[in-house]
């Protein structure tokens, strides 16, 4: 029996629960729709919880607060891809609940877990159920009503674990894409490994990390893309102020939402920090000052006024007003970016997605006072949007999605625009592109009735599936047939590993049959994908 949840408790905790979620990532990750390589959810929300792991390794946390505190403030750090933020935003409500105590009882543990999903709920724009999300609410409410009867924190554990499997199990039902591939939630399903690691910590068992459990599952990539950024309001306001008054957050974020949107809120004992779109920039200085003492305020529109610079000892000063960011692999994709203007290059993408520290050393080395982020992975961008409070620079995050989308933001890009004018136009010329990845099947798969046999010629435009199937000529035909209904004039084909000049040049010889058509062939030397295709 565990009454009093301690510093030391909370630290064994996470210490089993990173190695839990190590232990089960491989099975994670195989909960996919697609069968392309792919090590996403598994394996980011076990790279996430390990950086908590490590810092708290080399720490003696006196009081369940601190144990709290230094973990979510590492997830944060340490977050990778979208279902790593999610989960650093779940912590980082614990934290908040259990600031200041020295020990947690059943019915403040179980508090915090339902903290950490309003956290969680409320820094994503658009939640969609039938997620991580769904799994960590219901969960979590089962969670508070057990702690109202029980003092056992083993037994409220025991129950938030059971009502978590059960919004586990109904995942299918919740989510058309999920439904369709006939799975559940991949991030609900790592989640669960997570309080079970927890739960056996309170038990007194001790899980060893390194045994990856065998795989079970339906494969399909990471889709808890929960968030897009949309920016629609004509000034950013970033402003600093000091914590006096009190008054609750709840009533910040419900103001925020109602003036703007690509809203960020950090916070701690002392400080809030706030990222807002607005059109009504003075209504937000007011509304701050009601909170304390502005210690520091950006406005931006033609001009960036910053009212306060902190030098970090990796920030290179700026010397330009505009600075770019790029996420890629391959050495032909890094020249192509490095041609384009890019200051500074992230290495990532499918199967190495970086983390939000790897993003923000990158943004702090470009020399530049405003550093747009181009991403080129939908499961790199929320990441990407974490750095933007944890910096002094101001950080614009492109939304793009794949290196196609990329490459066509960066040659939108006009150094005399300012910031907002040229985010609109790159996101109006990725509008104008079509990706078409060609790689090939990591396993056996069903997808919406088709089989895909491990091996195979895989032709995808963008999440929909085109061809599969042994013959290269088969996927090329079907690039063309998908192009044919509106015929591109642009075409780019950048090769990766794997690909021939013998291939290469068939598909060439296919695209030739589209009218009109100008094509260019770059060697991007990407891994996983054999070719990726650009049509404007």
């Amino acid at each position: 029996m565990t009454q009093l949840l301690t510093g030391a408790q909370f630290k064994a905790m996470i210490l089993n629960a990173s190695a839990a979620i190590e232990n089960h990532k491989t099975e994670v990750n195989e909960l996919n729709v697609f069968p392309v390589p792919d090590g996403d959810t598994g394996t980011n929300m076990s790279l996430t919880l390990s950086n908590g792991a490590k810092m708290l390794a080399g720490e003696e946390p006196r009081t369940v607060s601190r144990a709290a505190e230094i973990t979510a403030n590492a997830l944060l750090r340490g977050a990778r891809g979208n279902s790593g933020v999610i989960l650093s935003l779940l912590f980082r409500g614990v934290a908040r609940r259990l600031k200041d105590f020295e020990t947690a009882d059943a019915a403040l543990f179980a508090a915090s877990l339902r903290d950490g999903v309003e956290a969680a709920y409320k820094a994503v724009m658009k939640p969609a159920e039938g997620t991580i999300l769904t799994v960590s609410r219901l969960a979590a409410d089962a969670a508070v009503e057990a702690a109202e009867a029980e003092s056992d924190l083993e037994i409220v554990l025991e129950r938030t674990i059971e009502a978590g499997k059960i919004a586990l199990a109904d995942t299918i039902n919740q989510n058309p894409v999920l439904k369709k591939a006939g799975v559940i939630d991949s991030g609900g399903k790592g989640y669960i490994y997570i309080l079970d690691g927890m739960l056996r910590a309170l038990r007194g068992e001790i899980i060893e990390s390194g045994a990856d459990a065998d795989a079970v599952g339906r494969d399909r990539a990471d889709f808890s893309q929960f968030t897009e950024e949309d920016l629609t309001f004509g000034y950013e306001v970033v402003y600093i102020v000091t914590r006096e008054t009190g008054k609750s957050l709840d009533l910040l974020r419900a103001f925020l939402n109602s003036v703007g949107d690509s809203i960020v809120i950090a916070d701690d004992d002392d400080l809030i920090k706030v990222h807002v779109h607005t059109d009504s920039p003075g209504e937000v200085i007011a509304d701050a000052l009601t909170y304390g003492s502005i210690q520091s305020a950006q406005l931006e529109n033609l001009r960036e006024q910053q009212t306060e610079k902190s030098a970090e000892s990796r920030r290179a000063e700026p010397q330009k007003k505009y600075g770019a960011v790029a996420v890629c692999s391959g050495e032909g994709l890094e020249a192509v970016f490095r041609d384009l203007g890019a200051d500074t290059l992230v290495t990532g993408g499918q199967t190495m997605n970086p983390s939000t520290d790897d993003i923000l050393a990158a943004v702090e080395q470009t020399p530049a006072e405003i550093v747009f982020i181009y991403p080129n992975n939908k499961n790199i961008i929320m990441a990407a949007e974490q750095a933007v409070p944890l910096s002094d620079k101001r950080i614009v995050v492109v939304p793009t999605k794949s290196i196609p989308q990329g490459v066509a933001a960066m040659l939108a890009f006009d150094t005399a625009a300012d910031a907002e004018e040229n985010l609109d136009v790159m996101k109006s010329a990725i509008s104008r592109v079509r990706t078409i990845l060609i790689t090939h099947a990591a396993r056996d798969s069903v997808f919406d009735g088709h089989e895909i046999h491990e091996g195979e010629f895989l032709a995808l435009l963008g999440d929909a599936l085109l061809h599969s199937g042994d013959d290269f000529s088969g996927v090329a035909d079907a690039v063309v047939s998908a192009l044919t209904e509106q015929p591109p004039e642009f075409v780019t084909v950048f090769s990766g590993e794997g690909s021939s000049d013998a291939e290469t040049a068939r598909l060439l010889g296919k695209l030739s049959a589209l009218p009109d058509i100008e094509t260019t062939v770059v060697d991007g030397g990407q891994p996983v994908y054999r070719y990726v295709i650009s049509a404007e």
